[in-house]
């Protein structure tokens, strides 16, 4: 690799990172914020909850638009478009006159994400195979540094109403869109009949690791603050920042993925997560006191961290093995892959969210218990990380 070339991929996986980050930031700002919307409108728990439900389907139909989008126009520009969106669908959330057309402003935004979080993975697995090793851990490592400064920023602002706070969302996005942070990779050749299947078969493995690892992400971060809020009575200090450091200790874990998935394997590192995973929720089940659950989430959140950026490198590594074209073929097929993978990650969102609420409807230890122990399914299925 000449020293350009390495300059050339250095720039690009700054940028890659930044759009990582960018995309955490909005992500975890705006969802501390939407209660102050349900408030606003005075909408009952189940009118809230169908609207947040269509802002995640929206998610799955962006990522279905990036898939159609980057192998025949490039995975950079279904990720500007992704945070073009953002930059309009946050403000007509914020400036909303009725339910209606914050439920428009919703679920434009759930486009926007589903765009976003499938261009990310698709410029990052590119850049991965440029590099020949493992580096996706440390771009998901960036979208939770960008969701831990959203939550301090959150902590600061928590009297602020959702529109004051909407203006310093939509200044990232704006930032991602005007600055070149990420390169096209040349003509994009559509993808065509190569003669090449997707092999669903051996990629559907992963995809159930991640939605597992969705599922106990999506459950800690939304569920977290209610379980010490109404198991333990904790106050409001304590709920506010009881996702915290779940978020820390993932971006500990995600920081340190590349070099551990080179020196044990992602196999042996996806097996080891199923679990110090479990053990995580079984302290949070099973705490006397809100402080030792709030230890079970960080030792969930570092030992599963690693699950999701592995699995998306396992799933493009599967896809090329298998694909029988010229090199801007293969990309382009790898992309369309990405982004249809990327919809394991609401599966499990929405599994997480519903589940663990329906069956701790009587107590919120129950409805971790569900988790802690499909979470321990991730030991069988690791080989298929290797």
């Amino acid at each position: 690799m000449s020293s350009v070339t390495r300059a050339d991929l250095g720039r690009r996986r700054a940028a890659v990172a930044a759009a990582f980050a960018g995309q955490g930031f909005v992500f975890i700002l705006l969802t501390t914020k939407l209660p102050r919307l349900q408030e606003r409108f005075d909408l009952s728990p189940g009118d809230f909850s169908l609207l947040t439900l269509a802002l995640v389907l929206c998610a799955g139909v962006g990522s279905l638009l990036g898939e159609r989008i980057a192998p025949r126009r490039g995975s950079a520009l279904a990720l500007r478009l992704g945070f073009a969106l953002v930059v309009l669908s946050v403000p007509a959330m914020a400036a909303a006159p009725s339910v209606a057309l914050l439920a428009v402003g919703m679920s434009t935004y759930g486009i926007a994400l589903g765009l976003a979080d499938a261009g990310t993975n698709m410029q990052g697995v590119g850049l991965e195979h440029s590099y020949g090793r493992t580096i996706m851990p440390t771009f998901h490592a960036a979208w939770t540094c960008g969701g831990v400064a959203a939550t301090v920023l959150a902590l600061l602002t928590k009297n602020w109403s959702f529109e004051a706070v909407a203006v310093a969302g939509v200044l990232v996005p704006l930032a991602l869109v005007a600055a070149p942070y990420v390169r096209g990779a040349g003509p994009v050749t559509p993808i065509g009949d190569d003669g090449s299947k997707v092999p669903w078969r051996r990629i559907l493995p992963v995809g159930i690791a991640m939605v597992l690892f969705y599922m106990v992400d999506t459950a800690a971060t939304t569920w977290g603050p209610s379980y010490l809020h109404h198991v333990f009575g904790s106050g409001a200090a304590l709920v506010a920042v009881a996702t915290l450091p779940y978020l820390v200790a993932s971006l500990v874990g995600r920081a340190s993925g590349d070099r551990l998935a080179e020196h044990f394997g992602a196999a042996n590192l996806v097996r080891s997560a199923a679990f110090v995973g479990a053990a995580g929720l079984g302290v949070v089940v099973f705490a006397p006191h809100p402080l030792i659950a709030v230890l079970g989430f960080t030792v969930a959140g570092l030992g599963l961290s690693a699950v999701a950026p592995l699995a998306f490198s396992a799933a493009a590594k599967i896809a090329r093995e298998q694909t029988l074209s010229e090199p801007e073929a293969v990309r382009a097929k790898v992309d369309a892959i990405i982004a249809r993978f990327n919809q394991f990650n609401y599966l499990g969102g929405i599994l997480g969210a519903v589940m663990t609420g329906a069956v701790g409807n009587d107590s919120l230890r129950y409805g971790f218990a569900i988790p802690m122990v499909l979470v321990l399914f991730l030991a069988p299925l690791a080989r298929s990380f290797r």
